[in-house]
């Protein structure tokens, strides 16, 4: 009879014999386990780091901006008169503020309808803005006209409401039950006298100035107009007195009176006055420079935390003597070490505003320090974190660099001053439009081909280049494409300029009805780029922006004025944030040495599965093997022990050597 269970026969613990041997052929297993989680803590305290050095990235990044270091307060005394904020051009000081009037949007309302869907009329709707001043209308140059057609499908008063609107011309249309019918009301988006309405019409009815069919939308204020139309809000101007010079704007919001600073006017506050204080914001700046410090040393103690050794109790952290973790903090501590001696702000290094290593590798702020720099209007603290250029020319401005650009002082020339393009009429301007006649004008400006129609009438030269200017930027291929003309007139002679500077500035006469009389044989001068050198190297100019070559690359300069010949000189650095800002981004790229470390990490741990996979299989193999060596001594040892036993009882049975002698 064959034994089924292993040590029943010979009474050998075979299962715990085996699971003895088999935790000692399972040792390289815990091995790999043990191996597995340190690397697995690793690749944990790499993510940490990866995830400080990133939060800390975002703090710098703010910090590089030269605006964080040149911020401005200004505050009002009566808060009711106005809002206020300044920006860093704004200078230090205190102003006395008296606000007479606020500035309004021109208001007209029509007639009364009976419903919102009663027919108005057909026909087009022309907008334009200006001024009335004793009986005359003068257009506003800057504002361009609009025309809106009026078909039998937006007839109605909410049709006129609703094509008003989409026209998105400079006004707004609503309808209001006032109780004895519905009103339009037609308002201007821009307030200010200059922005008044003058509405005229191309009836369908032919009769363009009776109160009937779309004529009854007419406005024109001016001696000999037609007012179908009732004006309830009159257009007017923001009248403000500050330190007892008078103001007028055509807005609530005075963005030019005292520069740098931005008034939004609420309320009148006449016959008083209120005071403006505009100060240097030395808390926002302390705090931005605070913020620095922090969020370095707050990377710097996850930095230490994951690799420093505790020698008291004899224990190593995560990364203790990790080659890649002193490689990142070397770069780092680094980048404090390099001088910014050409910074052009005056300082050169953060100890200048009081930043200083401490023996922990930690920094701190010596605040008075700080506040000193600060109270010296010699110093610009912005050029020791921000990429900053300083040029000495005042007509010259820093517009931006690249990481290609290096450290130093540039010297810069100009040898041409960027140009606008420029059509100028061959002699004075005919001053009678004529409808159908020579009211027709093609052009194109910056490569942009336009045509307009000119209002009837007889002008004087400087009406007609208002009238002009309007037109043509009123035309939607021009201005979607953010293109816009200025029109002026010097003894009748018209002159179109693009408002683009450079070698893509143009405008060109096309012809059209108005060509001939209008400008003649005129002479059209296409705009030219600025042309110079920085560095000594000559630089690309493109409209009004000069950009350096060789150890300048990228360096662009805005250069809007002055002298042709030497124009002093560039004082550029990337300041610490920036630098920093740029470090800690190729510390985080796809191919850094901190993502390639991860990786091998990652591709250690995936050996480590598969060698796992391979010892289980080998595992279960030497189990089995165990098993049936022990299986078979166990039957061979019952098989023995049942012989001994037969033996034993054969041998019991044989006669004693006494007996056989009886």
């Amino acid at each position: 009879m064959a034994i089924s269970s292993a040590g029943i026969g010979s009474g050998l613990d075979v299962s715990s014999i085996v699971s003895q041997l088999m935790a000692l052929e399972r040792r390289p297993l815990t091995a790999l386990d043990t191996k597995e989680a340190k690397l697995q803590s690793q690749l944990t305290a790499y993510g940490s780091l990866k995830g400080a050095l990133s939060s800390f990235q975002s703090a710098v990044a703010a910090l590089a901006n030269p605006a964080k270091f040149s911020a401005v307060t200004a505050s009002l005394v009566d808060a009711t008169a106005a809002t206020v904020s300044a920006s860093s051009a704004a200078t230090a000081g205190s102003y006395a503020v008296e606000v007479q009037t606020l500035a309004q949007a021109h208001k007209l309302k029509s007639g009364t309808f009976a419903t919102t869907a009663t027919t108005v009329g057909s026909g087009t709707l022309t907008i334009q803005f200006g001024t009335y001043s004793g009986g005359v209308f003068t257009l506003n140059p800057d504002k361009a006209a609009g025309t809106i057609t009026i078909d039998s499908s937006k007839s109605s008063l909410a049709g006129v409401r609703d094509a008003i609107n989409a026209a998105n011309i400079g006004v707004s249309a609503s309808i209001v039950n006032d109780g004895t019918g519905n009103r339009l009301v037609v308002a201007s988006k821009d307030s200010g006298v200059a922005n008044a309405l003058k509405i005229t019409v191309a009836d369908d009815d032919l009769a363009n100035t009776d109160n009937s069919g779309l004529s009854q939308l007419v406005h024109d204020a001016a001696t000999g107009g037609t007012t179908n139309l009732t004006q309830t809000v009159a257009a007017q101007n923001a009248a403000l007195v500050i330190d007892g010079i008078g103001i007028s704007k055509a807005s609530n919001t005075v963005t030019d009176a005292i520069e740098g600073v931005t008034l939004n006017l609420l309320k009148a506050n006449t016959p008083g006055t209120t005071t403006l204080n505009v100060a240097r914001d030395s808390a926002g700046i302390q705090g931005a420079v605070q913020s620095f410090v922090k969020t370095y040393n707050d990377l710097n103690k996850t930095i230490t935390d994951l690799s420093k050794y505790d020698a008291a109790n004899k224990r190593a952290s995560t990364l203790t003597g990790d080659a890649t973790i002193r490689s990142l903090q070397s770069q780092l501590r680094g980048l404090f070490n390099t001088s910014l001696s050409t910074a052009g702000g005056g300082l050169s290094t953060l100890s200048d505003i009081g930043i200083t290593f401490q023996k922990d590798g930690t920094l701190k702020l010596d605040s008075s320090k700080l506040n000193t720099v600060l109270a010296d209007s010699t110093k610009d603290v912005s050029t020791l974190f921000a990429a900053v250029g300083k040029p000495t020319d005042s007509l010259v401005s820093f517009a931006g660099s690249t990481a290609d650009t290096k450290n130093g002082a540039y010297a810069l020339s100009v040898t041409q001053l960027a140009t606008q393009g420029k059509a100028v009429g061959g002699g004075a301007a005919v001053l009678t439009i004529g409808a159908g006649s020579n009211d027709s004008l093609n052009l194109t400006v910056d490569g942009v081909a336009a045509s307009v129609t000119l209002a009837a009438g007889t002008y004087t030269a400087a009406a007609l280049a208002a009238e002009l200017q309007s037109k043509i930027n009123g035309v939607t291929a021009l201005s979607s494409a953010g293109i816009g003309v200025t029109v002026s007139q010097s003894a009748g002679v018209l002159t179109v300029t693009s408002n683009r500077y450079g070698s893509a500035s143009s405008a060109i006469i096309a012809g059209g009805t108005a060509g001939a009389d209008l400008f003649g044989a005129q002479t059209e001068t296409a705009g030219v780029d600025v042309v110079g050198s920085i560095g000594g190297n000559t630089a690309s100019g493109s409209g009004q922006t000069l950009t350096g070559s060789g150890d300048s690359s990228g360096l662009a300069l805005s250069v809007t004025g002055g002298a042709i010949g030497t124009r002093g000189s560039v004082s550029f650095a990337r300041g610490y944030a920036y630098e920093l800002d740029k470090l800690v981004g190729r510390m985080l790229e796809n191919d850094s040495l901190l993502d390639g470390r991860m990786d091998g990490i990652n591709a250690s741990i995936k050996s480590i599965g598969t060698q796992r996979e391979a010892l289980a299989r080998r595992l279960e193999g030497v189990e089995k093997r165990y098993r049936a060596q022990f299986t078979a001594l166990d039957m061979m040892m019952a098989s023995m022990t049942k012989t001994s036993n037969f033996l034993t009882q054969q041998l019991a049975n044989l006669p004693s050597a006494g007996s056989s002698n009886q």
